[in-house]
């Protein structure tokens, strides 16, 4: 089964694609990791990434979408989550004729829908481990250990997207190119909305009846 979770910055999406690894084994696709490794391991596609990442100009959608085939075919036969992938109407559209030719498909597309305020809230109070991505909130979700995560020492970072004059930025970028994607996969049927302004193990329970009716679909 492959999804998609879709939502704004501080939506939950993190939170929630750790918690369908752990208990179902899917795997997530970061285009960040995606890019790096392809650029580290010198592959081709990963070098004409990195020609349009020298010159400060952002990989075309073409190259982004032969960069994740090439990850999808090492991951053939398991779950992926698509994570941040794809933003665009071209880049949902690709991605549908990519995994067609690869006999494989989106299932399901889980939007998290969640007040804006609340949003700001979320990402202000937001700290980020340094060394391995575990996420704390100083209000909802403080460390135990203050600004040291509990899971493998790292130091707890506040991101600098995560400051209140860049999050309207962010917003406004996600609405203006995500919110059509939305749209998009609504037409097609594939969307499902979660509230995620729930407690993360209510919005979890509430993802697993998704996949639990798409599973019998």
């Amino acid at each position: 089964m492959n999804i998609i979770l879709i939502g704004a910055p501080g939506s939950g999406k993190g939170t929630q694609s750790r918690l369908l690894i752990d208990k179902y084994n899917f795997v997530q696709l970061s285009t960040g990791d995606v890019l790096r490794a392809a650029i580290a391991n010198k592959t081709d596609v990963g070098f004409s990434a990195k020609s349009y990442m020298d010159q400060g100009k952002l990989v075309p959608d073409e190259v982004m979408i032969a960069l994740v085939e090439d990850y999808i075919l090492g991951q053939k036969g398991k779950s992926v989550i698509f994570d941040g992938f794809p933003r665009t109407v071209a880049q949902a559209k690709s991605l549908d004729l990519m995994l067609e030719k690869n006999a494989a498909q989106i299932d399901k597309v889980i939007y998290f829908k969640i007040n804006p305020q609340i949003l700001v809230k979320r990402l202000t109070g937001r700290r980020t481990c340094s060394q391995c991505g575990e996420i704390y909130h100083v209000e909802t979700k403080p460390s135990s250990k203050g600004h040291i995560c509990e899971k493998c020492g790292g130091s707890l970072v506040h991101r600098a997207d995560d400051r209140e004059e860049v999050i309207g930025e962010r917003l406004a970028q996600f609405e203006k190119n995500t919110g059509p994607t939305i749209e998009f996969y609504r037409g097609l049927k594939r969307l499902v909305e979660v509230d995620s302004m729930s407690e993360p193990d209510v919005v979890f329970k509430e993802i697993e009846k998704v996949l639990a009716l798409a599973n019998k679909g």
